[in-house]
C-alpha cells in the first residue's frame, strides 16, 4: 500500500539562493547518479579490458541505479510519490524495497558471471546498507537519509580503491550533499549523520573485507 503524493515537500519550491543551491546538489549528486558513477568507476579499475568493464559495470549500475530509479519515476508520473527523490518516509516503503531486490538480484548476477571481485564486493556491501536502511526508515520510522548514506559511501569506497586522495577530493560533494539535505528540511542533522554511517561502514569496511 502507498500513500499518494500530496504536492512538494516543504522547502522545495521557490525559495532564496540558498534553497535553489541545495535542490541543485541534491538533484545533481543523487544516489542514482553517485552509485552508477562509483560502480563504472570500479568496474573500470579492476576489469581486464574495457569490454568487460563496460559490460559489468553496466549490469551492477542497471540494478543498483537505473532500474531502482525508474521505477520511482514511473511512480511519481503515476502520483504514488511526491517527487524523485521521495522525500515523504510513508512512501519510502516500496521504493527501498525494489532498490533491494534489484541490487541483490545484480550481485547474484554478477557473482554467477564471475565478474571481478571488487565489483561484487562493491554491490554486495550496497544491499548490505540497504538492508540496514529499509527496517530503520519503515519499522522505527525514522527516515534515513539515503542521499549521505550514498555521498559517505562513494567516498569510503574511493579510498578503499584509489586511496587517501582520491577519497579528499571528493569530500567536499559529500559533505554538500548532507547539508542540501539538512537545508531542504528533507533530513534533519541526525538522520544525515546515521545515514553516512552507514555508508561509510558499508564502503569502507564490508566492503574491503569482501573484496
Amino acid at each position: 500500500m502507498t500513500t499518494a503524493a500530496t504536492g512538494p515537500p516543504a522547502g522545495r519550491t521557490g525559495g532564496t539562493t540558498r534553497l535553489r543551491i541545495a535542490r541543485l546538489v541534491t538533484d545533481v549528486a543523487s544516489p542514482a547518479v553517485l552509485v552508477a558513477g562509483l560502480l563504472f568507476a570500479i568496474a573500470w579499475h579492476a576489469a581486464p579490458t574495457a569490454g568487460q568493464a563496460l559490460a559489468v559495470g553496466l549490469v551492477a549500475a542497471a540494478a543498483a541505479s537505473f532500474v531502482p530509479i525508474g521505477y520511482i519515476v514511473r511512480g511519481v508520473r503515476r502520483g504514488r510519490w511526491t517527487d524523485r527523490h521521495v522525500t515523504v518516509r510513508e512512501q519510502r516503503r516500496l521504493p527501498l524495497l525494489v532498490c533491494l531486490a534489484s541490487t541483490l538480484a545484480g550481485t547474484v548476477v554478477l557473482y554467477a558471471a564471475g565478474a571481478p571481485r571488487p565489483v561484487v564486493a562493491l554491490i554486495a556491501s550496497m544491499v548490505a546498507a540497504l538492508a540496514v536502511t529499509w527496517p530503520i526508515t519503515m519499522l522505527a520510522r525514522w527516515k534515513v537519509s539515503v542521499h549521505a548514506l550514498v555521498a559517505a559511501g562513494t567516498v569510503a569506497a574511493l579510498g578503499v580503491v584509489f586511496g587517501g586522495p582520491a577519497a579528499l577530493a571528493l569530500c567536499p560533494v559529500a559533505v554538500a550533499v548532507c547539508w542540501s539535505r539538512i537545508a531542504l528540511n528533507d533530513h534533519t542533522v541526525g538522520q544525515v549523520l546515521v545515514g553516512a554511517l552507514i555508508g561509510a561502514a558499508a564502503a569502507g569496511l564490508l566492503f574491503p573485507g569482501l573484496a
